[in-house]
């Protein structure tokens, strides 16, 4: 299928993705998991996860293969790859970039796939690792949510969630996850990953936590926008999704939008009104993140 894994697409924390193609000559993503220690649990995690679902924002799960060891997920092909190389397109050496309408598209379609996820399988579902390296690009640049490694099963009443072990990126990982003084562990973890996330996007800046980031690109909107080529309507594009990050983003989960909200939000013809009332209590959050040093990034 892989052509003896000739042509690598990717490298991740749990194993390496490799270009494939079908015997119908359809081409695939082949998932390859070489780490031993995850005893096979991210591997059961997927398999279950994706098997359930069917909607156009997630990654399509073909198949799986498994030999002994050895443990295979094969994907439908992604041709435009990640998020991560078109948001940060600077960071990549690349003067081109996606126009904040496209980056609006693709924000508003993470966001149906996150609320299916969410309320709209017979279980709800919880990614836990959201994130522009785990969003996937189509042909026309259409969205679709990957790596369900992290992802865990919850029955749809199921409110307050346990969990064993901390699971997430930092960078993007809710507050919650590593302070269970803060609330409780609940779906709004997946909404604090993309409130971080499209924040990223409409700065089109990488989340730093040297610098309070969230306050960075509010403080600085002006310097976000392309001073030649942005117009008045980016602007107002750039401004919603800047505010409903800053929704999604606050310290205790209970005061974060559902994704139905969030939808709705993006959806809307105006910027959101009223931000929230304590965007900067984030700041606290930033520091203990920044001393959490034993997580490692690519988890």
């Amino acid at each position: 299928m892989t052509k003896h894994f000739k042509h690598e697409l990717g490298k991740g924390a749990y194993g390496s993705v490799y270009e494939g193609e079908l015997r119908s000559k359809r081409k695939v993503a082949v998932k390859v998991l070489t780490k031993p220690q995850t005893n096979g649990q991210d591997f059961i995690n997927e398999v279950a996860t994706i098997g359930r679902i069917h909607h156009v924002n997630v990654v399509q799960l073909i198949g799986y293969c498994v030999e002994r060891t050895k443990q295979a997920l094969v994907y439908e092909f992604m041709p435009n790859g990640s998020l991560h190389k078109h948001t940060f397109s600077q960071e990549q050496g690349n003067s081109s970039s996606l126009s904040y309408h496209k980056i609006y598209d693709i924000s508003l379609g993470i966001a149906r796939g996150i609320q299916y996820l969410h309320q709209g399988c017979d279980m709800q579902i919880i990614h836990f690792d959201i994130k522009p390296h785990n969003i996937l690009l189509d042909e026309n640049l259409n969205p679709k949510i990957s790596d369900f490694g992290l992802a865990k099963l919850f029955r749809i009443d199921q409110s307050i969630l346990t969990l064993t072990g901390v699971r997430g990126t930092m960078g993007y990982m809710a507050p919650e996850l590593l302070y269970k003084n803060i609330g409780s562990i609940s779906h709004k973890a997946d909404v604090f990953s993309f409130g971080m996330m499209l924040m990223e996007m409409a700065g089109k800046k990488k989340n730093c936590w040297q610098d309070y980031f969230p306050k960075w690109i509010y403080d600085q909107f002006e310097e976000t926008i392309d001073t030649d080529n942005g117009t008045e309507e980016e602007k107002n594009v750039a401004m919603k999704m800047i505010v409903i990050a800053l929704k999604c983003i606050q310290m205790k989960p209970d005061d974060r939008p559902s994704m139905n909200e969030v939808i709705e939000m993006l959806e809307g013809d105006e910027v959101p009104q009223h931000l929230p009332p304590d965007s900067q209590s984030l700041l606290t959050w930033q520091t203990m993140s920044t001393d959490a040093n034993e997580f490692d990034d690519d988890n």
